[in-house]
């Protein structure tokens, strides 16, 4: 995979972001030639600065709800291989800000696509959405990619409607012959070192331990949840977007990408694995009115184990373990982060 990306011009949209971050650094290393749009990062720190990306790429501080700004931004880069990750990617904000989320999300995905059919240099384009998108009973079925999509809260219904807009466009805009070839990825719950968004258990932890020296407060310790290290499905978009741009065309569409079923562990238990793992932590259970988030979410990989050859290879307590030790590292700053992150890649390869 290293020889295929080596000098290939790869758009990363949303690449200052958590995944997008991880993304720019495997493609960095597999010495591609990155152009990044995106808003600034949004947290201090974050994983874009930590990683010391922005002058290592042609990095492009713009809106994506900008349609112009991504055109010109596109025609000008010439890029082959696009990796459509920019998003507002939080359910709790998506209810605070439901407009913002419906522009960024479904305009936004609408934006690039229109970019996209608008030159010639494009070859492969995978759109990130999410697990979801699916219309989901919480009957503790696994999705597969011919289930019906809706979306309960706002965000979830803005990432259905940016899946099926990417749809319209694949069956309407993208010639299979000739033009670019177009798949969406829909993974779920990802964790990984270097991610301090709001919300978010694995962040919510590290901050309560290494930066307030004080208990981890969790809402619903019993809520069932797939956890997946950022790596296993960036492997599997990387693997997509390969074979699209060989023009394979069982490539094109939707594709599920989730974790070990034995990956699917109580928040409580994640918690703890985690104290397991870095030595320190205590637990508290804050007792809070939520607003609705699906409580199981499963995904069917089967169309991808049996066409991508792509399966995840991490159970449970290695996706924790090298969770775990990212942030323990980073906060106790025994290796570089830089040197720590791309370790981490390089094992991750061994076992691929």
């Amino acid at each position: 995979m290293e020889k295929f990306f080596k000098n290939k011009k790869v758009l990363i949209t949303g690449h200052t972001g958590f995944k997008g971050s991880w993304l720019t650094q495997i493609l960095l290393n597999f010495k591609a030639d990155v152009i990044g749009i995106s808003l600034p990062p949004e947290t201090t720190p974050n994983l874009f600065t930590v990683l010391k990306q922005k002058n290592k790429i042609k990095n492009y501080f713009v809106d994506i709800r900008n349609l112009n700004k991504i055109k010109n931004i596109i025609i000008k880069e010439k890029p082959e291989i696009v990796f459509h990750l920019a998003a507002q990617a939080l359910v709790r904000d998506s209810y605070d800000d439901p407009i913002k989320t419906y522009s960024t999300n479904t305009i936004g995905t609408i934006n690039v696509l229109e970019a996209i059919r608008k030159t010639s240099s494009v070859k492969s384009v995978v759109v990130i959405t999410t697990d979801k998108v699916y219309e989901n009973n919480e009957l503790g079925i696994s999705f597969k990619e011919t289930d019906s999509l809706n979306g309960h809260d706002p965000y979830s219904s803005s990432k259905a409607a940016a899946d099926i807009a990417t749809q319209s466009y694949i069956k309407s805009f993208f010639n299979k012959k000739q033009g670019p070839q177009v798949a969406i990825a829909r993974a779920g719950n990802v964790i990984g070192g270097g991610d301090w968004s709001k919300d978010r258990l694995i962040p919510d932890i590290m901050y309560s331990i290494y930066e307030k020296n004080a208990q981890v407060e969790i809402r619903n310790p019993q809520a069932i949840r797939p956890w997946q290290h950022v790596l296993e499905p960036l492997f599997g978009y990387l693997t997509l977007s390969k074979g699209l741009y060989q023009k394979k065309q069982n490539f094109i569409g939707a594709w599920n990408f989730g974790p070990k079923n034995e990956s699917f562990v109580p928040v409580g238990n994640l918690t703890k694995e985690v104290f397991k793992i870095i030595g320190k932590g205590k637990l508290k259970i804050r007792s809070e009115k939520s607003k609705h988030e699906a409580e199981i979410l499963k995904l069917n990989i089967t169309k991808a184990k049996n066409t991508l050859k792509w399966y995840p290879i991490l159970n449970f307590h290695k996706n924790i373990k090298l969770t775990s030790e990212w942030y323990k590292n980073y906060y106790e700053k025994t290796i570089d982060p830089i040197k720590f992150t791309n370790n981490q890649i390089k094992r991750f390869l061994d076992l691929l």
